[in-house]
């Protein structure tokens, strides 16, 4: 169906986005996103892992090997990974490789967070790999906590998507951008969430280090605790590699200001980007806690 076509079933009145959305949704494949048009990673260098991170815990259970890191969770213990630095905004990412077959209970992670700084009243943006049964696909999750919301009594804002592709199959890149206006958390350098400040009291501002992790949360991680982590399966692996950091740390100068989610010329993302987004929540997207009417939303007011 040519452009033309596309464009005769609406009033000339439709909006330029509704229908460069339409478009994104028509062309693209069944398998995959169309093109986000721009790819902020290919702007950012990669760091070896000794040069942004160190171990945080579980050291017996992480191995380094050809700038790949491997961290492991078996019976006795998982292992996690910490930043070198903390900071106030910035693009944070990796390439990521998760294990297949039963995985259930098992999470691994890319986040920042400032628990450690901040412990019962601290902020967290997450993106987690929620592991599953043989036959089901992983579950990314993300999530957003400000101010204690993570502590306590939860006030999650989580979105989960399945993705397009096996994550167990290669590596593939994650990101989460975070700006003081807005976070987006890229997938390839796909858009698939992007969560704006509204006000203080719905935004994480205060610095966060950068973390990794892989842990049993047998409790929660699938399908609300159904499965849980079975330990004749261990180890459960995640590899990362092609780290990526670029933002400004506490010791960074005011005039410091994070890398750019979009092309030049745009504050958020290009509307080719927002289109590709939205082809994603509509065809990826399993939950978003803004529609979940088990949630009271007076405490998630930017819904």
């Amino acid at each position: 169906m040519s452009s033309s076509t596309i464009t005769s079933f609406f009033p000339k009145m439709v909006p330029l986005f509704s229908l460069l959305v339409l478009s994104l949704t028509i062309c693209s494949s069944a398998q995959g996103p169309p093109s986000p048009g721009y790819y902020p990673s290919s702007k950012i260098s990669p760091v070896s892992f000794n040069q942004g991170f160190r171990n945080l815990w579980g050291p017996q259970h992480q191995r380094l090997d050809q700038g790949s890191l491997t961290i492991w969770l078996d019976s006795n213990s998982g292992s996690g990974f910490k930043s070198l630095h903390s900071y106030r905004s910035g693009y944070f990412g990796a390439a990521i490789k998760l294990q297949p077959g039963y995985t259930a209970g098992v999470i691994t992670s890319l986040y920042l967070s400032n628990n450690q700084d901040h412990p019962g009243n601290h902020d967290e943006i997450d993106i987690e790999f929620l592991g599953t049964t043989p036959g089901k696909p992983y579950v990314l999750q993300t999530n957003v906590y400000i101010r204690g919301s993570g502590d306590g009594n939860i006030i999650g804002r989580e979105m989960k998507f399945h993705l397009w592709f096996d994550p167990t199959q290669d590596f593939h890149n994650y990101a989460i951008l975070w700006k003081p206006t807005e976070i987006i958390f890229l997938v390839d350098d796909v858009p698939i969430r992007r969560y704006p400040r509204r006000n203080e009291a719905t935004y994480p501002s205060r610095p966060m280090y950068v973390y990794g992790s892989i842990w049993d949360a047998s409790s929660w991680a699938t399908e609300d605790g159904k499965y849980k982590a079975d330990y004749k399966y261990q180890p459960f692996i995640g590899r990362y590699k092609n780290f990526k950091l670029q933002g400004c740390t506490t010791e960074s100068p005011a005039s410091c200001h994070p890398p750019s989610a979009s092309p030049s010329g745009y504050g958020s993302l290009s509307p080719q980007q927002f289109g590709v987004m939205q082809w994603v929540q509509n065809n990826y997207m399993v939950y978003n806690y803004c529609h979940d009417p088990r949630r009271d939303h007076t405490l998630t007011p930017e819904c």
